[in-house]
Formats: structure tokens, sequence, C-alpha cells
């Protein structure tokens, strides 16, 4: 199975986003890697904007 490319996008565009990697940092990751950081920036945005 294949993961999407969609999604591969949207992770990748997501981490960059927030974190300012290079592209080659963040396609470097193992996908578990990279899921949990798309994972703990969303909390941080949700922190955010909820003022905590």
């Amino acid at each position: 199975m294949t993961y999407a490319a969609d999604r591969l996008h949207e992770e990748v565009a997501y981490v960059a986003y927030h974190f300012h990697w290079p592209l080659e940092d963040i396609l470097d990751l193992e996908h578990p890697d990279r899921l949990r950081y798309v994972a703990e920036i969303a909390r941080i945005n949700t922190r955010i904007s909820q003022g905590r």
C-alpha cells in the first residue's frame, strides 16, 4: 500500500510551515515520526487558539 501523495504533501507543508524545516529533512522522517510532529503541532495550535 502506498501513502497518498496528497496526504504526504499536506503533512510536509504543515511541518515546514510551522517548524521551517527544509523539505529534505521532513521527507527523511519515518512516517510515524512525521505524523507525531503533525499531531504535536496541532495540539500546540489548539492550546494557543484556546488561550492556554
